[in-house]
């Protein structure tokens, strides 16, 4: 489906952007979140997770209860996607950073994930097709 180390989708948060490669974990839901590109959205923040709504209803798709740092994810049951760039409340330690609820890992962010940790609640984001 795609050229795995490719960048395909940009996320714009103020001044800075990220870059996002999908990995083939949950291709379903990968494939189905370009085809909604472009997504206007506003940022929530959990610990270090960044995550905000989007307009998809998908079921879980090889869902994971713990992920790795720059995982990009649909989480099922809030209809979101999700950054994570450290630990989020339930995290204990990097080597098993935990979402709420399970979710379905599609991609990897690109670049300085310091820069994340600047993101407030309730700033603008925007995923674009590259």
């Amino acid at each position: 489906m795609n050229d795995q180390s490719t960048p395909q989708i940009r996320m714009k948060i103020n001044s800075h952007h990220w870059d996002i490669i999908l990995n083939g974990s949950s291709p379903k839901t990968g494939s189905q979140i370009l085809h909604l590109l472009p997504i206007e959205s506003e940022v929530r923040t959990w610990g270090e997770e960044i995550y905000f709504s989007i307009p998809l209803s998908m079921p879980e798709e090889n869902a994971k209860s713990t992920v790795t740092l720059g995982d990009v994810a649909y989480w099922p049951e809030g209809q979101c996607f999700c950054v994570f760039f450290g630990k989020t409340p339930l995290t204990t330690t990097l080597d098993e950073i935990k979402p709420a609820s399970p979710v379905n890992v599609f991609g990897k962010v690109l670049g300085d994930l310091g820069k994340l940790k600047t993101i407030s609640s309730g700033v603008k984001v925007l995923l674009e097709k590259i």
